[in-house]
């Protein structure tokens, strides 16, 4: 499966300590995916040439748009999941990932699921902020998973490159990752399966004008 994962952090300064405790998390996730056969690109805000105002990819004149936007736009239209990582800001998910994520338009994520990864460098892993991501993908179409992961101190878990630091007990967070992210993996296949068969007749997958009532 072409999985990718949303990095929804753009700081680089403490608090919290590291700083970019994200990058951590999400490295891990790209590493277990990569470890079980997937193809998976990590979609960090800070590699990404985004304009300072904001404007949906979808809004521009075709050919207008700028490069950064049509490239993601390209690789989430083509990918079969997503995984979006978040740290957890007044009980919701990060600005930095609703900002991105929000340049697109929803026709891009249809029919494909999704996984919720929280963190944090204190005790609850960012787990409040799950329930506001799990309305804001299934608006997105790419309905999240049931089982989700949750990382309390992520910093005594994870190395900078996302490997484990040597106290952790790797075989039981490997374990406990695999939980969502096999099942990400499964309902991903399902999905790519029933889209080759074909979408429902009237499929919200053109215009946000398709939600509308008669």
């Amino acid at each position: 499966m072409k999985i990718l994962v949303f990095l929804g952090s753009v700081r680089t300064s403490t608090p919290p300590r590291p700083a970019r405790l994200g990058e951590r998390v999400a490295r891990a996730t790209v590493a277990w995916l990569l470890e079980a056969g997937h193809e998976v690109e990590l979609i960090d805000p800070l590699d990404l040439d985004l304009p300072t105002s904001f404007k949906p990819q979808f809004a521009y004149a075709k050919g207008r748009a700028p490069a950064a936007l049509d490239q993601l736009a390209e690789k989430i239209a083509a990918a079969d999941g997503y995984v979006a990582v978040s740290p957890e800001y007044n009980h919701s998910m990060s600005p930095a990932l609703a900002d991105l994520l929000n340049h697109f338009g929803s026709s891009l994520f249809s029919f494909k699921p999704s996984a919720i990864v929280t963190y944090s460098a204190g005790q609850w892993g960012g787990a409040r902020a799950a329930v506001n991501m799990r309305t804001f993908l299934a608006e997105l179409g790419c309905l999240p998973v049931s089982s989700m992961v949750h990382v309390p101190h992520a910093q005594e878990v994870f190395a900078e490159d996302g490997s484990y630091l040597p106290d952790v007990d790797a075989a039981r967070w490997q374990g406990y990752l695999g939980r969502t992210l096999l099942q990400l993996a499964w309902w991903a296949e399902a999905a790519q399966e029933q889209r080759a068969a074909g979408l429902p007749t009237d499929a919200f997958v053109t215009a946000p004008s398709q939600r509308n009532a008669p």
